[in-house]
């Protein structure tokens, strides 16, 4: 019989999302740039960033966040153990029911949309016009949760079958929608800032149209359907938890939002902008490789294969390792640089750079856990253990809420609020860290992960090559003042070359510390199991199993 599966390197798989992953990223950036350049930091885009951050928000929560970890585990069950007829009642019955939800919360949303400002963004209150402003606003891009959160169910559906690389390209479509809006519509709106509201709603339906086509080569295009079902109930059941244990950073960063509506304006602005850049390597690589193990988490567990499930988890620890560490010291030491020639430029000015490299520096301190924190969550969902990281979830939020009472309270009554959403990312970026302690201590005292003997002599090389790095780019950074000056040809030559000098430093203090190419290789390299990539090799495992089909 012939096998319609194939092998897939874990690393590949990895490389696919993250390449796809970065484009999207790039082209994000682009359109960042031409927001600051038109737009500035202003009470009109604080207005804006709140209210594209309430369905992101609710869509990082709800679909991409307990529903992907309780859905794909499921998911995997069912295409393990069951034919393609019982897959396919699956997906057509939890896709009828989410759509459902959705069309309840969206209209909640809507109908509650000064309430919910309210809640967001409570400094508003003391600006009607922004605060109006905001709630026309939230009231358009509300049903973009809608679509968003159905093209989260299309891409978990393609992730669970091998395909990868097309739910890593979808955002794009945010990106082009968005920079549509501001270059073609916004000169006709009275409040410019309106246009974004309109390309945001425009990139939901874009981004799940993109992707049915594929679901439909696949034979896994969803038909709606209603009732009591299993696998639904079972979903749910595992999601009720797992939206506590998803929320812990959205949670975080959305606190650091409210407060910031309370701080000098900008405030909310300057955090998004530091935040948007230390998404960059979270969402290329800490994403691509948390979607790429939690199906093979989950496969492992299923067959209750605890040799694969604990080596693809320190696999990807020396992945995240070898990444993130440089990228943090990265982000931190070459912050003002980044930012001037990214954003400097029209309405953005020197002011509003040295405030989001303040803010951007502290997140990035945290980045190597919030990367670290998409490795060992996993390692729960996909023994479909959801309670877990709730409870260490709620731990991490209650320090954040500490760090936040120790920390920026006193800055403001001392400094009288100055920069005090720096305060707000530094205990973001702490919390952070609790969560991946607890997470990394907890699945360690059960027995589902035990530490390559390697792994130590690894972290140790990887960071002291890290802060050799971080030296000589201190020594050869030029003076902040000057770069805003430069033209942006100049500003963009010299970040490149900062870059790649600080790169070529890492890879020679690793290669002399004994982190060789061929050796790292050997460590990256996991093939994943042969598992069914579409409905008929589901069946044709299925037989293969149970000796015919339908048996």
């Amino acid at each position: 019989m012939a096998n319609t599966s194939r092998p897939v390197s874990l690393l590949r798989s990895t490389a696919v999302i993250g390449s796809m992953t970065m484009l999207s990223r790039i082209l994000g950036f682009v359109r960042d740039m031409l927001l600051a350049r038109v737009f500035g930091a202003s009470p009109a885009t604080d207005a804006f960033f709140v209210v594209f951050k309430i369905p992101n928000f609710l869509r990082r929560l709800f679909a991409e966040g307990a529903f992907q970890q309780a859905f794909v585990p499921v998911l995997s069950e069912y295409r393990e153990k069951n034919t393609a007829e019982e897959l396919k009642d699956f997906i057509d019955h939890m896709f009828g029911s989410l759509a459902a939800v959705l069309i309840l919360v969206v209209g909640l949303g809507i109908a509650g949309a000064p309430l919910v400002i309210l809640v967001f963004a409570p400094g508003f209150t003391g600006d009607p016009v922004q605060h109006d402003l905001a709630v026309h606003m939230l009231w358009i891009t509300f049903p973009y949760l809608f679509f968003i959160s159905l093209t989260a169910f299309a891409a978990s559906t393609l992730n669970a079958f091998g395909r990868f690389s097309m739910p890593a390209l979808a955002p794009i479509w945010l990106n082009i929608a968005m920079i549509a809006a501001t270059v073609l519509a916004a000169p006709y709106f009275a409040e410019p800032v309106m246009a974004l509201a309109w390309g945001v709603l425009a990139a939901g339906v874009l981004q799940f149209g993109f992707l049915l086509p594929f679901l439909a080569r696949l034979g896994l295009l969803p038909r709606p359907r209603f009732g009591h079902h299993a696998g639904v109930r079972k979903t749910i059941r595992l999601m009720i938890p797992a939206i506590f244990g998803a929320s812990v950073t959205q949670v975080n960063l959305l606190v650091d939002t409210i407060l910031a509506s309370l701080l000098m304006a900008g405030s909310v602005s300057w955090l998004y902008y530091s935040d948007r850049l230390v998404e960059l390597p979270l969402g290329v690589f800490g994403v691509a490789i948390s979607t790429v193990i939690l199906p093979k988490l989950s496969r492992a567990f299923s067959r209750t294969d605890h040799g694969d499930f604990n080596g693809t988890l320190n696999w990807a620890i020396k992945f995240t390792v070898l990444l993130g560490l440089p990228i943090c010291a990265g982000l931190v030491v070459l912050a003002q640089p980044m930012l001037s020639s990214l954003f400097q430029y029209g309405s953005f000015n020197a002011f509003d750079t040295h405030m989001v490299a303040l803010a951007m520096s502290a997140y990035a301190l945290g980045l190597p856990a919030f990367l670290l924190i998409k490795i060992f969550a996993p390692g729960f969902y996909a023994q479909q253990d959801t309670k877990t990281p709730v409870k260490i979830g709620m731990v991490a939020v209650g320090a954040n809420l500490g760090f936040k009472a120790i920390i920026v309270l006193p800055w403001i009554f001392l400094l009288g609020g100055y920069a005090a959403h720096v305060g707000l990312a530094l205990t973001t970026a702490l919390a952070a860290w609790v969560n991946f302690g607890l997470l990394a201590f907890t699945l360690r005292r059960r027995g589902s992960w035990r530490p390559d003997p390697a792994l130590w002599l690894f972290l140790r090389q990887v960071l002291a090559a890290t802060l050799v790095m971080s030296a000589v780019l201190l020594w050869v950074l030029p003076q902040a003042a000057s770069w805003g000056h430069w033209p942006a040809w100049q500003r963009f030559g010299v970040l490149v070359m900062l870059i790649t000098g600080g790169a070529l430093v890492f890879a020679l203090t690793g290669w002399l510390g004994g982190l060789h190419p061929r050796r790292l290789l050997q460590h990256l390299r996991s093939t994943q199991d042969a598992a069914p990539r579409d409905l008929k090799a589901v069946d044709e495992a299925h037989e293969a199993r149970h000796g015919g089909p339908g048996q």
